[in-house]
């Protein structure tokens, strides 16, 4: 079995997660630029077995889809182009910024830490990972 990566997809800086090889744990990954992001994907999965991309939907709450998702689609639509072996879905990202900031604070991290946008970043991929996770275990 492979690893499922989840993508927190932003124009500026993309956070990065992936599952362990069971596919039970979400663990933070990194940040790249979100230019990058498709070439370091490309890198990644020529060394790791990646079974499914999961990509942050961007929505409002009203369930339509948010300014930003014309972005995100442009680069799964790039994503599918680079890498067509591995299947992509959509998991919704709302507060997942939030909930980032709240682990940060719930684990410690001072002030200055939390600034830190990648970091955030980092952990809102690993919070739509784990959300991902626990849906896809608790529908089987």
């Amino acid at each position: 079995m492979g690893r499922i990566m989840a993508i927190d997809y932003g124009r500026k800086r993309t956070g990065l997660a992936v599952s362990d090889t069971m596919q039970i744990i979400a663990n933070g990954l990194t940040t790249v630029p979100g230019n990058r992001a498709v070439d370091y994907l490309k890198n990644y999965t020529s060394q790791e077995k990646v079974d499914l991309f999961v990509v942050g939907q961007p929505k409002q709450m009203n369930n339509e889809p948010s300014e930003n998702m014309r972005y995100v689609a442009a680069f799964v639509s790039s994503l599918r182009k680079m890498i067509p072996d591995i299947p992509v879905e959509y998991y919704d990202e709302r507060f997942t910024s939030v909930m980032a900031h709240q682990a940060m604070i719930d684990g410690g991290l001072k002030k200055k830490k939390r600034q830190d946008k990648a970091l955030v970043d980092e952990i809102s991929a690993t919070i739509i990972l784990q959300g991902y996770l626990e849906k896809k275990r608790f529908t089987v």
